[in-house]
């Protein structure tokens, strides 16, 4: 090897990993190249915890959606009981619903139905299914935006809010709220298929953004116009309660208690026991 090349080599093992006085390193042009610099660990803490639930989430939901295949049986005869029933109902209560709808409207300016963003069961992928729920209004126009300056007064510990005498409700609010009648334009959700007519009540978005993925687990069937909550207390239970009302549920749930559910439903809207 020439003495010259030796001389090349010898320079560019001494220059390589220094940095020159004038603070710059040097470049390919000065005969060395950096090694690439990979970083192991990205985002934040948050991040990373967010990721780790979900994963734990979407394994609660695969392990119910696997459960869920192996009733077939149940699931078409609960839906076709679904389908019949709402068409009755809806049906029946055409003319008394359209009656109700002119003595909201007289009663509080504004519309006498009222839509709501709720979450509906988990999906496959692991993310909640939204839909909009529909009421009779039971409350004044703009009562959403009134909320947050209730929530000291709330009575329920957890992730909902309940207030049993809540500013926000109307004189015809309170009595159809006291027998569920409020509730009725959901047949039309369970029509379309985004409820059944018992399972869980379908939570806000800002309520299962607080949801352990112990609380998840009651997303992992589709939500239900009445249910185990409804007739075991409603606003007299806590969350921690209705979230074991609405598991011990899930691991039970049959067509003969889904039937049972309806008729302890039927005497809850006429005794109107436990509402706000």
């Amino acid at each position: 090897m020439s003495s010259k090349r030796k001389d090349e080599m010898q320079s560019g093992a001494s220059g390589a990993g220094t940095v020159p006085e004038d603070g710059v390193a040097a470049g390919p042009e000065d005969g060395v190249v950096a090694a690439p610099v990979h970083t192991p660990v990205a985002g934040t803490r948050r991040a990373a915890e967010d990721g780790e639930r979900s994963v734990r989430r979407l394994s609660l939901m695969r392990s119910a959606e696997a459960y869920d295949r192996e009733r077939l049986g149940y699931r078409v005869a609960k839906r076709a009981f679904d389908i019949a029933f709402s068409a009755a109902v809806i049906a029946v209560g055409l003319v008394p619903g359209a009656i109700l709808c002119a003595a909201i409207a007289i009663d509080s300016p504004g519309c006498p139905l009222y839509g709501q963003r709720r979450v509906g069961r988990i999906g496959a992928d692991g993310r909640p299914r939204e839909f909009t729920m529909w009421k009779f209004r039971s409350m004044v126009k703009g009562a959403d935006k009134m909320k947050d300056e209730l929530m000291a007064s709330n009575e329920v510990e957890g992730p909902m809010f309940k207030m049993r005498d809540d500013p926000r409700v109307t004189r015809i609010g309170r009595f159809i709220r006291k027998h569920s009648i409020d509730e009725f334009p959901q047949f039309l959700n369970v029509l379309l298929g985004d409820m059944s007519v018992v399972g869980p009540r379908p939570p806000l978005p800002e309520e299962v953004a607080e949801y352990d993925e112990w609380a998840m687990q009651r997303l992992a069937v589709k939500p239900g116009l009445t249910g185990p909550w409804q007739v075991g207390g409603r606003s007299d239970v806590d969350f921690d309660d209705m979230v074991r009302l609405d598991l011990g549920y899930i691991a039970r749930r049959s067509v003969a208690m889904d039937l049972k559910i309806i008729l302890q439903t039927v005497a809850v809207v006429f005794t109107g026991k436990g509402a706000v």
